[in-house]
């Protein structure tokens, strides 16, 4: 029996388009409610499909059929005898995974390898019930089959207690992975953003550290590291960097840190790319337990109130907009240059919060917060690990086709139009992003309540509340934000902003940036000294 494979990640995702992602992984004694948390930006072009994979028993010798994005036959991978349901990067046993490529070195991808990552996080999740679990699954199937991506941090997470695992290849031809896993230890939150940052581990502790072996002697025999220099870290052995790649990935980390842990004051020479600057720790304690709304705030971020506030200077614009187009590097007068790189960026394709409870049945205590395009202007909505469906408009579309019936495309819609006077805009989405979230989040209690209370008698009927529910806040908000939409290309046209009663009001820009225009071009929109500046006349 052989039986195609259903994982990829989503549908057009090239080879490298998901490489700039952000996670944030807290431990169960981290957060308010003691839910473990694990969330995932998926940064690239690309339009999202949201899916879902049934659990299913398999004969003995059944196969699952692994292809590259273009179609490419790359090998297969044997079932086992039961694979466990997935919504997005969640299981039915509450496990849930995410991922951001750090690269590593270059010599160590191996072309041979069948396993992109993605397809490891699938193969994974359908074969694990805790997140220990998970951790051993992807160790034992790249060492079968081969690991083809680059460098990937993986976060881990069910009800008990959180995971990361950092991944690179062999370099061509070799076997398997050279890989670590540690355990977030209790009370304790992690953040990573494109950049290894596993530094020295214990060997000889598996409660709380795995580990692939001969990885040291690999770094040393390929001159990476030297047992006189001390303990080997995988950090400085596997993830050369460079000033612009700290820029590029520290100040996210550290964006988060300051954030959660405010007394902590970590220094942000490292961000910064100063030689001999310490590295940000690998965990810290939040200086207060992190609610699931804190942690939707710490993921929707541009480092305001910093010196690197992306909503200030000249490169915002008249209203703030925080984010850049790309390339991120650039060069003026032959000097190199680079953007600030964000944790909310345009870029994103969908994220996720993921929720794992103990104490509650499995499809009741398994949440994914999901949303599509930028977190700044995206609305959270759960579903639940249990559901039997997908919302139809989460599941449609694609990106060369503008669609209304695309849940990604009317989210790009507001962010898109928004981005023209983004001061103002923002105040909108937010208010409606903080209403509908406030709702689904205040209503989680009962609706958890009477989901238990259905599991106990019928788990069936259980699933079915839960997938109603589900799908009709999904599509809900959707419809919400189409007339979001609406509102704002109503509200906000031509320049002006109505007003109460609908009268376009001429509000003109700034006063700080009409003062960096004038500053740059001083004589070009000067009138004479007895000229009075023109006003139009009201009925023109």
């Amino acid at each position: 029996m052989r039986i195609l494979t259903c994982c990829l990640l989503v549908t057009g995702l090239l080879a490298g388009t998901a490489a700039a992602c952000t996670n944030l992984v807290c431990d169960p004694k981290a957060t308010a409610d003691g839910s473990t948390i694990v969330t995932y930006t998926c940064d690239g072009e690309f339009h999202p499909i949201l899916r879902r994979i049934e659990a299913a028993d398999h004969e003995p010798g059944a196969m699952q059929e692994i292809k590259h994005w273009n179609g490419e036959v790359l090998g297969e991978v044997a079932y086992p005898a039961h694979t466990w349901g997935v919504v997005n990067l969640m299981n039915e046993h509450q496990v849930s995974l995410a991922e951001t490529t750090t690269g590593g070195r270059e010599e160590l991808v191996n072309p041979d390898g069948m396993l992109h990552y993605w397809q490891l996080m699938r193969l994974a999740l359908q074969r694990s019930t805790t997140a220990r679990e998970c951790v051993e699954a992807m160790g034992s199937l790249v060492a079968e089959y081969g690991y083809r991506s680059t460098g990937e941090s993986y976060c881990i997470g069910d009800p008990e207690e959180a995971w990361i695992m950092e991944m690179v290849g062999p370099g061509p031809g070799g076997e398997g992975a050279h890989w670590v896993a540690l355990r977030v230890p209790d009370g304790h939150i992690s953040a990573f953003a494109n950049l290894g940052r596993i530094d020295t581990f214990p060997t000889d502790d598996p409660d709380r550290c795995l580990h692939s072996d001969g990885m040291a002697e690999f770094a040393q025999a390929n001159g990476w590291y030297d047992p006189a220099d001390g303990p080997f870290s995988w950090r400085s052995t596997f993830h050369p960097t460079t000033p612009q790649r700290l820029r590029y990935t520290a100040t996210r980390v550290w964006s988060i840190f300051r954030r959660a842990a405010p007394s902590q004051e970590l220094d942000p020479a490292f961000h910064r790319g100063e030689p001999g600057a310490e590295p940000y720790p690998l965990f810290i304690e939040p200086d207060e337990k992190l609610s699931v709304e804190d942690v939707f705030a710490l993921m929707r971020d541009h480092y305001e109130g910093t010196d690197w506030d992306m909503t200030q200077g000249v490169d915002a614009g008249p209203h703030g907009y925080p984010l850049r187009t790309r390339p991120m590097g650039f060069e003026v007068d032959g000097e190199a240059h680079t953007w600030e790189r964000p944790i909310s960026t345009q870029q994103t394709g969908f994220s996720m919060v993921c929720q794992s409870r103990a104490g509650l049945p499995d499809p009741v205590g398994g949440v994914t917060w999901y949303g599509l395009d930028d977190t700044d202007f995206t609305c959270y909505v759960p579903l639940y690990c249990g559901i039997t469906d997908i919302p139809r408009s989460y599941r449609t579309g694609g990106i060369r086709q503008f669609s209304w019936d695309s849940a990604w495309w009317v989210f790009n819609f507001v962010s898109n139009y928004a981005a023209l006077r983004y001061d103002d805009m923002i105040e909108d989405v937010r208010a409606t992003q903080a209403e509908l979230e406030g709702y689904m989040l205040d209503l989680q209690p009962a609706v958890e309540q009477t989901a238990a209370a259905l599991h106990a008698s019928d788990p069936e009927l259980c699933r079915r509340y839960l997938t109603d529910y589900s799908l009709q806040h999904a599509e809900g908000v959707v419809d919400q934000w189409r007339k979001l939409g609406e509102h704002l290309l109503t509200r906000y046209n031509d320049g002006y902003i109505k007003n109460e009663e609908g009268r376009p009001q001429e509000v003109g820009y700034p006063e700080a940036w009409l003062q960096m225009v004038i500053d740059q071009r001083p004589q070009q929109f000067r009138l004479p000294e007895d000229e009075a500046a023109l006003e139009e006349p009201e009925d023109y």
